[in-house]
């Protein structure tokens, strides 16, 4: 086919301005890419965090369960006298519900009595709170002989009306409640195991001040 100067003329034209087009549109491209590449990022408003009080330091992971009911028991075996929170003030109690007959009770005693001997001098009392599960555990005498059996040598109150144990509303044996200084709930545990954690805990609350 034969093309006249002037239809010559039309294509070079046509190419000329396709060409520039898509010439355009790379510049575009680049440029776009490089304002990309040397635009700053936005910066975030930053504030200094403020510094904690030792208290919430010494507070840090460890939740209020509110108030700990008051002890009423009048049995107590391994004290001269009864105890009550409200003198136990400026004290971390730790409080176990067992009787003396639960295996899994029975395991527990040894960690308690570790942690008795490692941190009364600290300021740790530990009190074993005997509900009976059982007509024979009631028994006073039974109660004393397993005390002594099972070396239990911190306080242990006797608590076979369920007072104690009601007012914590409690249904496992054991469970472990830790009450701090200023005789408020800060830790649960039932069962068995989780050592580690539970003397963490105790060494938190010691390390608390008060009041």
């Amino acid at each position: 086919m034969k093309v006249g100067w002037l239809g010559v003329l039309a294509i070079l034209l046509v190419g000329c301005g396709l060409a520039a087009g898509r010439a355009g549109q790379g510049s575009e491209v680049e440029a776009g890419v490089m304002q990309m590449a040397t635009e700053k990022p936005i910066e975030q408003p930053t504030s200094q965090p403020a510094t904690p009080s030792p208290l919430a330091v010494a507070q840090a992971g460890l939740p209020d369960y509110g108030p700990a009911p008051e002890l009423e028991n009048s049995v107590w075996l391994n004290v001269d006298h009864p105890l009550r929170l409200q003198d136990l003030r400026g004290k971390v109690v730790l409080l176990d519900m067992w009787t003396f007959d639960c295996i899994n009770c029975q395991h527990v005693i040894p960690s308690l009595r570790g942690w008795y001997q490692k941190y009364k001098d600290q300021g740790l009392v530990v009190i074993g709170n005997h509900f009976p599960e059982f007509q024979y555990e009631s028994d006073l005498g039974n109660l004393k002989d397993a005390i002594q059996r099972l070396d239990v040598s911190y306080p242990v109150a006797q608590d076979n009306d369920g007072e104690t144990w009601r007012a914590y509303d409690n249904h496992y044996w054991p469970s472990l409640y830790l009450i701090d200084k200023n005789g408020r709930i800060r830790y649960r545990h039932i069962g068995e195991g989780a050592y580690q954690e539970t003397e963490a805990a105790i060494k938190d609350l010691l390390a608390e001040t008060y009041p």
